[in-house]
């Protein structure tokens, strides 16, 4: 991977790694990959990341996801692809990334329970944790799209 900016990996290698492996253990937890890499398209639309939304977008569409879900993520809202636990997510998703605009409603919290356990809402939050992270170096870096 080359970067517009700075090689972070090869400057922070030890945090590079560690980032790396909370994906990962984020990638093999309960909620499946394909769940999650559209919960990581959404965050990456929403941050404005360019490599994450080609990564993301690309391995949905490996994944076999119908093109017109991918089409129509930035409006589920109104989209007919969408199912309640997707949309839970999704909005539970949108409100940790845009916390300038105030803690997550506690509606969309509790929509959440309805389709997820403890455990599912411990690694949906941490699954959105890390790829705020991983937008706001993609953002920063500007790594080069292959």
């Amino acid at each position: 991977m080359k970067f517009h900016r700075v090689d972070y990996p090869k400057h922070v290698p030890e945090a590079f790694r560690g980032l790396y492996a909370t994906s990962t253990a984020v990638h093999d937890g309960v909620l499946g990959k394909e769940f999650l890499e559209l919960v990581f398209l959404r965050v990456s639309q929403i941050n404005g990341c360019a490599y994450c939304m080609d990564m993301h977008s690309s391995a949905l569409v490996k994944a076999g996801v119908e093109p017109r879900k991918l089409h129509t993520l930035a409006g589920w809202r109104d989209s007919r692809f969408f199912d309640a636990r997707e949309g839970a997510a999704l909005a539970w998703a949108e409100q940790l990334t845009t916390l300038p605009s105030g803690a997550p409603a506690d509606a969309t919290y509790e929509a959440l329970k309805e389709h997820f356990d403890e455990h599912g809402i411990a690694e949906l939050t941490m699954a959105v944790a890390v790829i705020n992270a991983w937008n706001r170096l993609g953002v920063g870096m500007q790594p080069i799209l292959a």
